[in-house]
């Protein structure tokens, strides 16, 4: 049974969705305000997060900040009003994996946590394969465990799913848009904006200087290649 964590504090939103996601099989749980969605959120057995914007106290996208900071993989998806599309953006570059607009059908969000969890189970498969290893990096799938000369670096599951992709094809360069397909699907609307982001995080993670790379080389108006 997939478990869901709900962060909503609109009491009639939150009830309706409690009752739908559980009809349909979720064991969910919920916070009704920033603060417990943040605490709640580091628990690791959560299979996802449902995560509205606008919050009292600590809002949406501090809470998905936090989270990724604290290196919290859980997929995120933010829930946003119309008016929110720059929070959109800004929800994803931090780690969310992807979002839905107010007002949705409860079908819409049970095909958005559908979607996404059925992309973090594919990612997981296809880590089954085998490791990968490259300089002083292993990336051991099993685990979800990437090491830097033996010692364990945590990275969030789009940060692993880069580094598999970047591996898996070294000294390709590879555009935006394969990595958004790859790392977050064709079904996600995300900006190639996102990717840098991302690239950028995880150079940070890997100790790589983007303007002296070891191993992850930007090519202009094209896309990154593993070099290392």
């Amino acid at each position: 049974m997939k478990k869901i964590l709900l962060v909503e504090d609109d009491p009639a939103i939150r009830r309706a969705l409690l009752d739908d996601f559980r009809h349909e099989g979720y064991d969910v749980d919920y916070a009704g305000n920033g603060e417990d969605g943040l605490k709640m959120g580091q628990n690791l057995d959560y299979d996802i997060i449902l995560l509205d914007l606008m919050l009292p106290g600590i809002d949406g996208l501090d809470i998905c900040k936090e989270l990724r900071r604290k290196d919290i993989g859980t997929p995120i998806i933010m829930v946003t009003a119309k008016s929110q599309d720059w929070d959109k953006v800004i929800g994803l570059e931090l780690g969310a994996d992807d979002y839905v607009t107010k007002p949705f059908s409860p079908f819409e969000l049970r095909a958005r946590v559908k979607a996404v969890l059925r992309r973090t189970n594919s990612s997981e498969k296809k880590k089954a394969d085998h490791s990968l290893e490259s300089g002083p990096f292993a990336l051991h799938p099993l685990k979800h465990e990437c090491t830097i000369s033996g010692k364990p670096i945590t990275l969030t599951h789009i940060e692993f799913s880069l580094m598999q992709l970047l591996l898996t094809r070294p000294g390709e360069v590879l555009n935006r848009d394969e990595i958004l397909d790859y790392v977050w699907g064709k079904d996600v609307m995300v900006t190639r904006r996102t990717v840098d982001t991302h690239i950028g995080n995880l150079r940070r993670k890997i100790g790589d200087d983007p303007e002296n790379p070891n191993w992850i080389f930007s090519v202009r108006n094209m896309g990154y290649k593993w070099i290392g």
